[in-house]
């Protein structure tokens, strides 16, 4: 049997405290699967836990706002990706956090840090920053629920960008940098690719951050959201499960 749930040829795919043998999916899932998805009695679904285990099921019962399912197989525990990969992406306007980490979620990133720079023009608050995330998170387990990944990233709360000094594995997109087969896999084991805002990052703060990798994603001037899309799917080509990798 596969080991990811996504290979698993299921109807839909959802989130759920526990993977008891039977299961009801009500709140935002229930109305998801049954007012949109529309699915009907005996069909297939995955369920998770959002940290890498997952259990297929059957739908026994659909009604408004829910759905009532059984499980017809024995849990699974997906494995990770190695090395684990972090995005730390520097806060810009609107709606575009929201697609950063939705694009994020469904290329299979572990962890994803909103950062505040020098050059960033947003500033979240306490008050703001509570909410914000809160939405993030929900954005994380729809794109989580649509890729069908078992484990649900990490959404941190802002940070600065001081924060990542001596991270080990820090990786900056930088026009200049190196094609991705030269950039080193990470001494413990995660990749941190940072992203800096529309205006890039001050020097200063490239400097204090200690002697990061570089990595070129491509020969033109691309949004910060779109970069930080852009170095995840780089840096995911270079990762691997555990037993892809060579002995």
């Amino acid at each position: 049997m596969t080991r990811f749930a996504a290979r698993c040829p299921a109807a839909a795919h959802a989130f759920a405290a526990t993977l008891d043998d039977d299961v009801t999916l009500d709140g935002a899932s229930g109305h998801h699967l049954s007012r949109v998805r529309r699915l009907r009695s005996g069909e297939l679904v995955t369920v998770a836990d959002g940290n890498g285990t997952w259990r297929p099921y059957t739908v026994t019962v659909v009604r408004s706002g829910a759905v009532e399912l059984h499980a017809g197989g024995e849990r699974v525990v997906e494995p990770r990706l190695e090395p684990a990969l972090a995005v730390a992406f520097a806060l810009t306007k609107g709606a575009k956090p929201d697609l950063a980490v939705q694009k994020l979620t469904e290329l299979g990133v572990d962890r994803i840090v909103p950062l505040q720079s020098r050059r960033s023009v947003p500033r979240w608050g306490s008050d703001r920053a509570g909410a914000a995330v809160a939405r993030l998170r929900r954005v994380a387990v729809e794109a989580a629920a649509q890729s069908r990944r078992a484990r649900l990233p990490e959404v941190d709360a802002p940070r600065p960008l001081t924060d990542l000094h001596g991270h080990p594995g820090l990786v900056v997109a930088d026009p200049a940098g190196d094609d991705v087969g030269r950039v080193p896999s990470p001494p413990e084991g995660e990749w941190m690719l940072v992203i800096g805002p529309e205006g890039g990052l001050d020097p200063d703060e490239i400097a204090n951050l200690g002697a990061p990798a570089r990595l070129r994603i491509g020969p033109h001037v691309l949004r910060a959201e779109t970069a930080a899309i852009a170095g995840a799917a780089i840096l995911t080509t270079h990762r691997a499960t555990p037993r892809d990798h060579p002995r």
